[in-house]
């Protein structure tokens, strides 16, 4: 009896905004299996046939997540998770290991030892791989949604500090403006004013949506 395996996509983010995942193994079959099963979700599969591969892909995108087997020629999957872990722009890139089922405790520590964050045994059910590929996919999505939240939180923040900045300015070490400035300089201060109401009102409202 074959396995049903869910065919919608993740979520309905544009394909251009997601990253992708980066599939690591040296033999062709395993390959084309794994983009059997994870075509469906809707999101860019980039190929590696070997450690180095890898690297050279992290380095020029972003991924977020990596399946990588363990048993490889050269450069195996421990020493390619170790080398994940010390590239800045992909050390904190979720790496899920695939084995074979004759895997050892030995290799369960060593994978948690460089970084790994799940392991598949192979021949891996479809079925399983897809649903935590699904949750990591999930987990990056979230991520990237507080990441431009406290991006706008920073933009924000400056553009208040300049506000306040000009305000200070304008009112200087002689009291209101109004005292000696004109009709021009209050209506400019008032404008300030009324952009920090603005922002702050912005601020109250990006909180509220956070989970």
């Amino acid at each position: 009896m074959s396995t049903l395996i869910p065919t919608e996509p993740v979520t309905d983010t544009p394909v251009a905004d997601r990253a992708g995942i980066l599939l690591v193994d040296d033999m062709e079959e395993n390959l084309l299996a794994l983009e059997a099963v994870l075509t469906s979700l809707n999101v860019p599969l980039v190929r590696a046939r070997s450690g180095e591969e890898a690297m050279r892909a992290l380095r020029r995108e972003r991924f977020a997540l990596v399946l990588l087997d363990v048993r490889m020629p050269g450069m195996d999957g421990f020493d390619t998770a170790a080398g994940i872990k010390r590239l800045d722009q992909a050390k904190d890139v979720p790496i899920i290991f695939l084995t074979g089922s004759d895997t050892d405790s030995g290799f369960t520590f060593r994978g948690y030892a460089t970084g790994a964050a799940d392991f598949i045994p192979k021949p891996f059910d479809p079925w399983v791989l897809r649903a935590k590929v699904t949750v990591f996919l999930e987990l990056h999505r979230k991520n990237r949604q507080l990441e431009a939240l406290q991006a706008q939180d920073h933009a924000r923040l400056a553009e208040m500090g300049h506000r306040l900045a000009a305000i200070g300015s304008m009112l200087g070490d002689e009291g209101p403006v109004g005292h000696d400035g004109g009709p021009g300089e209050l209506a400019a201060l008032r404008d300030h004013v009324a952009g920090l109401d603005n922002i702050l009102r912005e601020l109250r409202r990006g909180r509220s949506l956070q989970p």
